[in-house]
């Protein structure tokens, strides 16, 4: 039988926030939730099948609790708490938003917008290893970024290294032309991308210049010990078992490695074995060492690279159904709610 419960909810102040632009936030819960919202001056009136009008008067009360604390919620805020109410119902918003967020250098907060991504920023905190293993957009190299920058601002390390494999257009660096700088620099422009919004322009050429922060292809890590060092192996699908190998044993003492990756999207010539496949097979089980999984749920990109990777998958996985279902079928049923 369906229970269906009706939600009155009484906006204390800034209903703006709450509402969004053109009242995106709205539309967004009844997506979410499977819910129909009018609104009534600052009272919304929420109908729908429990949970669903609850959910909404935890994600209201939160957001509005954080509010009132002087928190200030930037674009898009409102939806991803709706979205982690959507899959913790247990979760406590002011705790995500503000223990869980990271000011890398006064220059802009970050903070987690899902489950997952917490988890991940736990896991830094807590394991001298992690692999952050999912799909594009997840937030896996950016979220490692910020621990980076935090890390080296509050002095807990003394330096950064940024590494990458430069095998994606499958070119030897020694045929491309320039320096070793220019050969390098579109493998690892991602990096410098991500860097730069943590930081000025100038705090990162100084940085770089003295050697604190070092962005280098995986090659040059070989015969090196990386001691009080926040080290990031981005796009680690596409290392080869050996230069995985070689990079895990590259740490010091007082370091970390942040070890990223997309399985699906391995690059490295047919026949050869992904150093990132075979060390998930390898070391899962070591302790110290963390794994965390993404799925299209923690992608933050445009809304529509989550149905993207949602189809891709389903293709892989011989399920070629269509991925807009649910999405189309929340927009068509706003006002709606299902019986």
């Amino acid at each position: 039988m369906v229970n269906l419960s009706v939600k009155r909810i009484v906006l204390e102040h800034s209903a703006e926030t709450v509402f969004g632009s053109y009242d995106e936030n709205l539309k967004h819960f009844e997506a979410v939730f499977n819910v129909r919202i009018r609104t009534q001056g600052h009272e919304l009136v929420v109908e729908g099948e429990s949970p669903g009008p609850e959910n909404v008067d935890r994600v209201v009360g939160q957001v509005t609790a954080l509010l009132r604390e002087g928190f200030s919620l930037g674009a898009g805020d409102v939806r991803t708490a709706s979205d982690l109410v959507a899959q913790d119902q247990s979760v406590d918003l002011h705790e995500h938003f503000l223990k869980g967020s990271l000011t890398p250098a006064g220059k802009r907060r970050v903070a987690p917008k899902t489950i997952n991504q917490r988890r991940y920023l736990e896991a830094i905190e807590a394991k001298d290893i992690v692999f952050g293993i999912g799909p594009a957009g997840t937030g896996k190299t950016y979220l490692a970024m910020a621990e980076a920058v935090s890390f080296l601002v509050a002095k807990k390390v003394s330096r950064i290294i940024l590494a990458r494999p430069a095998v994606e257009a499958g070119e030897k660096l020694g045929f491309l032309p320039g320096d070793l700088q220019e050969k390098v620099n579109p493998y690892l422009r991602p990096l410098y991308d991500a860097l730069y919004d943590m930081l000025d322009v100038d705090r990162v050429a100084r940085y770089l210049e003295r050697g604190t922060i070092e962005i280098a292809p995986i090659a040059f890590m070989r015969g090196r010990t990386l001691n009080d060092s926040f080290v990031i192996l981005d796009e680690a699908q596409n290392t080869t078992s050996e230069q995985m190998k070689m990079f895990l044993t590259r740490l010091g003492f007082g370091s970390k490695a942040v070890i990223t990756g997309d399985v699906t999207q391995i690059d490295l010539p047919q026949g050869r074995t992904s150093g990132l496949v075979e060390a998930m097979k390898v070391v899962s089980m070591i302790e110290g060492i963390a794994f965390i999984y993404f799925d299209e749920r923690d992608v933050v990109r445009h809304k529509l690279v989550q149905q993207i990777v949602k189809a891709y998958e389903a293709f892989s996985n011989g399920n070629t159904h269509d991925t807009r279902s649910t999405t189309t079928a929340a927009r068509g049923s706003r006002g709606a709610p299902s019986s």
